[in-house]
């Protein structure tokens, strides 16, 4: 006979006000030899999900330690503007590039990927400071909005002016601050002009107006302001 709506009410009742019950269904389950085959199946899975875990964290941790090492010849060449040693290496040393392949997944391969982009926007190969600037990741306020930046300035190059819009968007949204933010702004409504989004590109200003009062850009950005609202009005 099947179960009325009150007999299951009561059952869900009677496992709530008596927890014995919960208990000896569990411990009926555990008894079970099937049911135990299926828990102890789980369980040491668990325990190699959590023992692989260990081991991979100590892998990255010592891969980033070997790394970061290997790096510190690439930032000298890089502060000495050796740049083609400081991407590629010197034949004895690994430049970014290696770095950032060969120690994929560390912070010290991440960082590589950061250089590596702003050495290939200063060749001007733009399409590979693009790749390797969007390998990159950071919490750091002001990297990782600079590497935003940077992609909206190779793509400025490349007359992408959306893509440049949506990086400076990006680069203006990170971690506002008023050393940098305003000239994300500034570079922001530049791409817009750009696309003759005139009405944007004086909203983009007019930030700097109302939020960045303080800031160097301020009177440059009322004037531009001005200028881009009046183009908008033709």
């Amino acid at each position: 006979m099947a179960k009325t709506k009150k007999q299951s009410k009561s059952h869900g009742a009677d496992l709530l006000e008596n927890p014995d019950a919960i208990v000896s269904r569990t411990e009926e389950f555990f008894t079970d030899k099937k049911n135990q085959t299926l828990v102890f199946g789980i369980g040491g899975a668990i325990a190699i999900l959590v023992a692989a875990f260990m081991a991979y964290t100590y892998y990255i941790n010592s891969r980033n330690d070997e790394a970061q090492i290997e790096m510190f010849q690439a930032i000298y060449f890089f502060e000495a503007d050796s740049l083609g040693k400081a991407l590629n290496g010197d034949g004895n040393n690994f430049g970014f590039l290696d770095i950032a392949d060969i120690y994929a997944g560390t912070d010290a391969a991440n960082i590589s990927s950061f250089y590596a982009g702003a050495i290939y926007m200063r060749l001007g190969d733009y399409e590979n400071a693009i790749r390797y600037l969007d390998d990159f990741s950071s919490s750091d306020m002001l990297v990782q909005a600079r590497a935003y930046s940077l992609i909206g300035d190779a793509n400025m190059e490349l007359d992408d002016f959306a893509a440049a819009v949506k990086a400076y968007k990006k680069a203006s949204n990170y971690k506002e601050n008023k050393e940098f933010t305003p000239i994300y702004l500034g570079k922001l409504a530049l791409a817009y002009e750009k696309q003759g989004k005139y009405a944007d590109a004086a909203a983009a200003y007019d930030k700097i107006v109302t939020d960045f009062v303080t800031s160097s850009y301020y009177q440059e950005a009322l004037k531009q302001k001005a200028r881009l609202e009046g183009l908008a009005l033709n």
